[in-house]
């Protein structure tokens, strides 16, 4: 067995955590540009601690796009920033970590972009970021890539380095209790399976399996609750720790079709990350199990199909088909439509399927899985 394992320089997770900032912050520099979402008054927890340092606010009102993105380094460069902050979703933290590895260095974003761009590693290292992650989903605040939207491609695609790991990453479940009902559900799906993902990768370890099982577990118990009740703090407490988790593993063991899918979708389609992911989890883990069975059934990937069904039903005789009814009642329950209510259609699919293959999530799959068994998993989402 071979693997590395590579995180964040610093990790602060609990309830109040937030009142750390100010330190942490000031300990990188004294000009801050801080990237929130679409409404500056809900950083206000942290921009109250902040009243004796330079402030460039950065807003970031929809998932962030390569122009989006542009700006923002402008905007770090005018200002001379010597560190990134970003306070609010999945969106707002990849953007600032984003602007924080493209700032200090030459050329354009599609020079270091995969896919679409070039590809280039990054010649100098990224400014300093902090993260504080307002949303439980992404787990973007341990992640090593940003996701930038193309809309002149259609697709959405990641500026990645090991040297764009946060600094330190700030995760107080406390800020996600106001979190609508809606954002909630899509962002707790979102993160769920990022701990399906690469509990079944072929890129999994023994590090990733620990974080993935004790997330299952969690979130198994939190995601409905949550929803129902956004003010359970123990169940913000718990979906926020499966967020993380999911960052954790996912950056060191990679995801799978359901990311691999999600990804272009996104870009093509005006639909939640989080809502592409709740419709497609349920086939991708039906296929996997299927190919699998047929082509490898040897592999011990296919028995974690049947962990996966005890963790997230909390019975220990549940079997992989008990764990997806489970999901497919918590994503009915959660009120989260298919995909066909986003406006994709069967003739979207060869696209769709094309642009996939190239996506680095669907390298982590269990296996790799045929145009018809991918022509089927979109058919079952829609």
């Amino acid at each position: 067995m071979s693997f590395t394992f590579a995180t964040a320089n610093r990790i602060i997770f609990g309830d109040g955590t937030l009142s750390q900032a100010r330190d942490i912050i000031k300990s990188y520099g004294e000009r801050v540009l801080i990237v929130v979402g679409t409404s500056s008054k809900r950083a206000d927890p942290l921009l109250n601690q902040l009243n004796d340092v330079e402030i460039v606010l950065f807003s970031v009102a929809t998932e962030p796009t390569i122009p989006l993105i542009e700006d923002g380094v402008r905007v770090a460069k005018a200002l001379d920033a010597q560190v990134i902050v970003g306070f609010g979703g999945g969106s707002v933290v990849d953007a600032a970590k984003a602007i924080a590895a493209l700032a200090p260095n030459e050329g354009q974003a599609l020079d270091y972009l995969e896919v679409i761009g070039k590809g280039q590693k990054l010649e100098n290292f990224p400014l300093p970021f902090i993260a504080i992650p307002t949303t439980a989903g992404t787990g973007s605040e341990v992640t090593k890539n940003a996701v930038l939207a193309s809309p002149e491609h259609h697709v959405k695609v990641s500026l990645r380095s090991a040297a764009m790991l946060a600094n330190v990453a700030i995760v107080d479940p406390e800020l996600t209790h106001s979190v609508s009902p809606s954002i909630t559900a899509t962002t707790g799906m979102d993160a769920l399976t990022q701990v399906i993902e690469p509990f079944v990768s072929h890129l999994a370890n023994p590090i990733t399996d620990g974080f993935c099982r004790e997330a299952l577990k969690r979130g198994g118990q939190a995601i409905r609750r949550v929803v129902q009740n956004g003010q359970d703090a123990v169940a913000r407490h718990d979906m926020a720790l499966v967020s993380l988790l999911g960052g954790l593993a996912l950056a060191n063991a990679k995801l799978g079709a359901v990311h691999g899918f999600a990804g272009v979708i996104g870009g093509m389609f005006n639909a939640p990350h989080g809502g592409i992911c709740a419709a497609l989890l349920p086939p991708v883990m039906k296929a996997n199990i299927q190919a699998l069975s047929e082509r490898d059934p040897e592999n011990p990937i296919l028995s974690r199909f049947d962990d996966i069904g005890k963790m997230l039903t909390g019975d220990s005789s549940a079997s992989a088909n008990d764990g997806i009814a489970w999901i497919e009642e918590t994503v009915q329950l959660l009120d989260i439509p298919s995909l066909g209510n986003y406006g994709i259609a069967e003739t979207d699919f060869e696209a769709i399927i094309a642009k996939s293959r190239k996506s680095s999530s669907m390298k982590g799959n269990p296996l790799p899985l045929t145009d018809a068994e991918l022509m089927a998993i979109l058919k079952a989402a829609l």
